[in-house]
């Protein structure tokens, strides 16, 4: 078998600038108050999607941390059929699904533009972004095949 290549490991710098895109969304997601729990719903969200387990271990721990209950993310890959989720996270969730499933062009626009009415300019700018943040460490964990550590 061949030694893992680790994508953030070989290129420092632009690992770097990823990271620094993230803590600008993160300061993005703190001026617009959207909730630290909020934003962990949508990175687990994004991660289950993308099928990254390092993300979603990573971000389900993280999310457990900001006060998201064990039941909201039980039920999260259906959390359309629940009423457990409230406006704030439903619409964080319908933009996060948004940046990851990048297919029907006319549902998800419909689907945007209802939660839009729901968000500040602020908030909406700040939720794409972290959608667009969480893909592109999905893919980079993905790539690298970052292996998930058992708990201790």
């Amino acid at each position: 078998m061949t030694e893992r290549f680790f994508l953030d490991k070989s290129d420092p710098g632009s690992w770097r600038a990823l990271n620094g895109l993230a803590l600008k969304v993160k300061a993005a997601t703190e001026a617009s108050n959207i909730p630290r729990s909020v934003v962990e719903l949508l990175n687990v969200r994004v991660s289950q999607i993308n099928g990254c387990s390092f993300c979603l271990d990573m971000h389900s721990r993280y999310a457990l941390d900001a006060g998201v209950g064990s039941q909201k993310l039980a039920v999260l890959p259906v959390w359309r059929e629940t009423e457990l989720f409230t406006e704030l996270e439903r619409a964080a969730l319908v933009i996060g699904e948004a940046t990851a499933l990048m297919t029907d062009v006319q549902a998800r626009q419909v689907e945007l533009q209802q939660v839009r009415m729901t968000l500040t300019d602020e908030q909406y700018s700040a939720l794409q972004w972290a959608g667009i943040a969480i893909n592109a460490f999905n893919r980079v964990s993905i790539m690298s095949q970052h292996p998930v550590r058992a708990e201790k």
